[in-house]
């Protein structure tokens, strides 16, 4: 443990901040698997809805600096394929 009164409140705060963004990863893996879910059982609205989710969810990870840009946009373009493949 530091001996640094600066250090030990930085310790501190790096641990909430780790939380907080394995949180915010845990989310985005959760609304992916949300439209992947909906697509495998065929039910177009939830696949809708949870793929809009996804879209938001990802734009906010891209946005705190969690996930890289083009992770998002592939996981959009892949999402919005799988989305389509319902509707034919």
């Amino acid at each position: 443990m530091a001996n640094i009164k600066s250090q030990k409140k930085r310790a501190i705060t790096n641990a909430k901040r780790q939380a907080a963004n394995t949180a915010k990863r845990t989310e985005v893996k959760n609304a992916i698997k949300g439209v992947l879910t909906a697509v495998e059982a065929k039910d177009a609205d939830a696949a809708k809805k949870a793929y809009d989710h996804a879209n938001s969810v990802l734009d906010k990870a891209v946005a705190a600096h969690i996930k890289k840009g083009n992770y998002a946009a592939r996981q959009k373009s892949r999402l919005a394929k799988a989305v389509n493949s319902i509707n034919g």
